[in-house]
């Protein structure tokens, strides 16, 4: 089966976030004030081919440890969307 992947990292909290920063800082120019703690981080989107979920959620896992994130300064989430078998329209 083929599953769909959603990871999403994130700096970890107390790591400095120099984007998220930079957009805080400029939005009250654009008339948005009252916007504390912007945060910037990135979506990764993958379809796994794996036998069950677990093992899709553990190589997506297996994935962020070794390329994805950098475990030092990011935190990330794995989501499972919907699995489908092979020859199956999306």
């Amino acid at each position: 089966m083929t599953f769909s992947v959603v990871v999403n990292v994130m700096p970890k909290a107390g790591i400095s976030d120099p984007q998220g920063q930079t957009i805080e800082r400029a939005l009250p120019a654009l008339g948005y004030t009252g916007v504390n703690g912007v945060r910037v981080g990135k979506r990764i989107m993958l379809e796994i081919e794996a036998a069950t979920e677990d093992e899709a959620r553990a190589r997506a896992t297996e994935m962020c440890e070794r390329l994805l994130a950098n475990s030092v300064i990011e935190a990330y989430e794995v989501a499972i969307g919907e699995a489908r078998t092979e020859g199956a329209q999306a």
